[in-house]
């Protein structure tokens, strides 16, 4: 049965090699494009989960009324009507019981660090250079806890910033943006208030540009005295032992106090989204490779089943029962799958490799000098699959058509 399969396919060397061509550039074409697609996506979910933490607590924002506002500058027995209400959130800025979190965090099984912080917006100067910045407050031992910044570290160590003494850690891009170095000082300013002055000790490079160029981290009690704010804090991160509960963490969280709490990627949406559109576009392609692929071994077969109704006339005359034409029509499909997969396997590896080696420009931020592609397995078991299914739904249609043909109708029909 395989040889007469061969045979068949053989005596059609044209046809069988355009089929094949077909099969083993889609093939190919899915792999290179989820391994792009794949790796781009793996390598930015790793940047958000381990350069941040898992969960973020943040201070509550509360809806602006005309009562929220009344109190602020007027005495209750003042009767105040707005000709133009005020509208909009109202930023609390901190947390309102920073210990109570703390507490309850602490003794969650779930959660493996902690981390309070201070994160606010300021301006960076070095000479008559300034550019704004986020300046993050935070213990260096709990920050250690909730991200991978130590092992960021390029100069260093992220220790090095003290629980006080204002010195600070930047990125490898804020050095170059300021043209400064390591172990001098610039002064950061928050809000109205004064200059003050910081010196660079460590240097950073999380392998995402614009936090690399903007972030900044110094201790929670220097950060707290540069803001004026003495004991407060904006945010709590926190580190889970299995980041795959960080969005049903968060929720129970938010039932339990007023502050804002998310998950990582409840706090990534936007990135989270496009990753969905990314899988609906290869799922898309790949349905498109499967019905070009399967509409080529169709068509083959199909002509294969018209031209060869002598043969199969023959076949049935020398005992073949229906099903073992239908068997030899549908092996010549799997045929063509098995071979333009495996084919279409080797090809897409091979992309996939020559794509990994060039070389993009680290100024764009994506975190190295080589493309980001995923050698995941499951890629190139699912692309033969896709090959070896498709081309066997395809040709169960001729298959069961060349089955169905009795002798005597072939020998009629020859004869009209």
């Amino acid at each position: 049965m395989l040889f007469l399969a061969l045979r068949h396919l053989m005596s059609r060397k044209k046809q069988t090699s355009l089929t094949l061509l077909g099969i083993i550039l889609g093939t190919a074409a899915y792999i290179a494009i989820s391994g792009m697609m794949l790796g781009f996506q793996t390598f930015m979910i790793d940047q958000l989960v381990n350069n941040d933490s898992h969960i973020r607590i943040k201070a509550r924002e509360d809806i602006l009324t005309p009562n929220s506002l009344n109190s602020s500058f007027f005495s209750e027995d003042v009767f105040v009507h707005w000709v133009k209400p005020p509208s909009g959130r109202k930023d609390n800025a901190y947390i309102l019981a920073p210990q109570k979190w703390l507490d309850r965090i602490n003794s969650d099984e779930r959660v493996s660090g902690a981390s309070p912080q201070l994160v606010v917006q300021g301006i960076a100067s070095y000479g008559k250079l300034a550019v704004g910045v986020g300046i993050v407050g935070a213990d260096p031992e709990k920050q250690k806890m909730v991200s991978n910044i130590e092992q960021s570290m390029v100069f260093g160590k992220f220790a090095d910033i003290g629980s006080s003494g204002h010195r600070i850690a930047v990125g490898d891009e804020f050095l170059k943006k300021m043209g400064v170095s390591r172990g001098e000082t610039i002064f950061l300013t928050v809000g109205k208030g004064l200059p003050q002055p910081f010196r660079i000790v460590s240097v950073f490079h999380l392998g995402i540009k614009s936090l690399d160029e903007t972030r900044i981290f110094g201790s929670l009690s220097d950060i707290q005295q540069l803001n004026q704010t003495p004991s407060r804090i904006s945010d709590i991160a926190v580190r889970l032992l299995d980041v795959n509960l960080a969005a049903d963490v968060a929720t129970t969280y938010n039932l339990m106090e007023q502050e804002k709490v998310q998950s990582w990627d409840q706090a990534n949406e936007g990135i989270m989204s496009v990753f969905t559109t990314q899988d609906i576009v290869r799922n898309a392609m790949t349905v498109s490779i499967l019905v070009v692929a399967g509409f080529g071994i169709y068509n083959i077969l199909s002509l294969a089943v018209t031209h060869k109704r002598r043969e199969i006339a023959i076949l049935r005359s020398m005992g073949f029962e229906p099903r073992d034409i239908t068997n030899l029509f549908l092996i010549q499909g799997i045929i063509l799958g098995i071979v333009g997969g495996f084919v279409g396997l080797l090809l897409g590896v091979a992309t996939c490799y020559i794509m990994s080696t060039i070389e993009i420009s680290a100024d764009r931020g994506l975190g190295g000098n080589h493309m980001m592609i995923s050698f995941d397995f499951l890629i190139y078991v699912k692309a033969f699959l896709l090959a070896l299914v498709s081309s066997s739904f395809a040709s169960f249609f001729p298959a069961r058509s060349a089955g169905s043909l009795e002798p005597i109708d072939i020998i009629r029909g020859e004869n009209s």
